[in-house]
């Protein structure tokens, strides 16, 4: 289990324009070939916006990206005529395949901070597509079968317990509250890379918690 702390992150967005990111792998100019990817993760990225900030029509391709709104309500309009409001709960996938372009506004009032994962597809290529599932419930895994991937969600109480799935690769991410993962514990930002996870338990700390657990195959082994 390799613990990154909340800290840790690279600093990243354009502050003065109302942008904040904090990167958990090598990201921009703040390059780490040591920390390019794990599993099919490249990205985890904790994005909070001004009321009015936001980023402007930008690319993508060959990336599966999923987002989870921790408050505020983030505005995407993309080139395939999609555009909706996400809101806290929500799960956002854009599939940007062979290519698509996207904007990501805050349009409200209030604050929004984001927690955006980007995905290295199996197979690169295809049309785009887009995915968003409204109020997930506790517990209801969401699966990214382009990347093979499955993101768990999990809303925890004081105490409460909750096995970490087995895989060849887990990326757990704390969102609120405070977690204790095995011998860690964990708080808000803060993220464990497992590999091989086998009989790993998170316990939700005195005020709850709210945590996200991705769980990725490993690369194929010919026969």
């Amino acid at each position: 289990m390799d613990v990154r702390r909340a800290a840790e992150r690279y600093p990243g967005g354009d502050p003065a324009a109302g942008i904040e990111s904090r990167h958990a792998f090598s990201f921009g100019p703040h390059y780490d070939p040591d920390n390019l990817r794990f599993g099919a993760m490249i990205a985890c990225n904790e994005e909070r916006l001004a009321p009015g900030a936001g980023f402007d029509e930008h690319p993508h391709s060959h990336t599966e990206i999923v987002t989870w709104v921790v408050e505020g309500e983030l505005t995407h309009r993309d080139s395939t005529g999609h555009e909706t409001r996400v809101r806290a709960g929500d799960v956002q996938r854009l599939s940007s395949a062979g290519g698509v372009r996207h904007v990501e506004r805050n349009d409200a009032d209030t604050p929004l901070t984001f927690i955006q994962t980007w995905l290295a597809p199996l197979s690169p290529g295809g049309e785009p597509s887009y995915e968003i599932v409204h109020g997930i419930a506790d517990s209801t895994p969401y699966a990214v079968p382009e990347a093979g991937a499955m993101l768990h969600v999990r809303r925890l109480e004081a105490g409460e317990r909750t096995a970490v799935p087995g895989g060849a690769y887990v990326y757990a991410h704390v969102v609120r509250g405070e977690v204790r993962l095995g011998a860690e514990e964990l708080g808000p930002g803060d993220a464990a890379r497992i590999t091989d996870a086998t009989d790993v338990e998170a316990v939700g700390g005195p005020e709850g918690a709210e945590l996200l657990v991705w769980e990725m195959a490993g690369p194929s082994r010919p026969s």
